[in-house]
């Protein structure tokens, strides 16, 4: 699901951590990334570990086109109390539509990985990805 330039900042950001790199000059380098590049998604690219932490995340899901079923999806989401900030529909190209939705998880009933298990389980989701966080 992520662009190149996405995992490729995710691994400069992964060499910085470490300090396999100790400049992002170096990092991004090594991972064969421009400066630019990384600038641009630093702050809005997180390894899932890191982002469950956070209160606000954003969900990627790819959903088979059928009656009702953006309905289920928002109701399992309902159903955990969390609140959602903004959704946003493709329109659906060969019977499939990603979904792209932010919530916010400051009151949410459950762990986010169930959240995410309780979607993937819908028969209409092809996939679930959590893509961003913040606070």
């Amino acid at each position: 699901m992520l662009t190149d330039a996405m995992q490729k900042t995710l691994d400069a950001k992964e060499l910085l951590e470490t300090g396999r790199a100790t400049k992002v000059a170096e990092a991004v380098e090594s991972v064969d990334l421009s400066r630019s590049a990384f600038y641009k998604y630093r702050d809005a690219i997180f390894p899932f570990h890191a982002m469950i932490k956070e209160q606000i995340i954003t969900l990627s899901i790819h959903l088979r086109d059928q009656s009702g079923t953006l309905s289920k999806l928002l109701g399992i989401v309902a159903e955990t109390e969390a609140n959602v900030l903004t959704i946003n529909q493709t329109i659906p190209l060969q019977g499939r539509a990603n979904i792209t939705l932010t919530i916010d998880t400051g009151s949410i009933t459950v762990e986010v990985r169930e959240l995410v298990k309780d979607i993937k389980e819908m028969d209409a989701v092809d996939r679930v990805e959590v893509i961003g966080s913040g606070s």
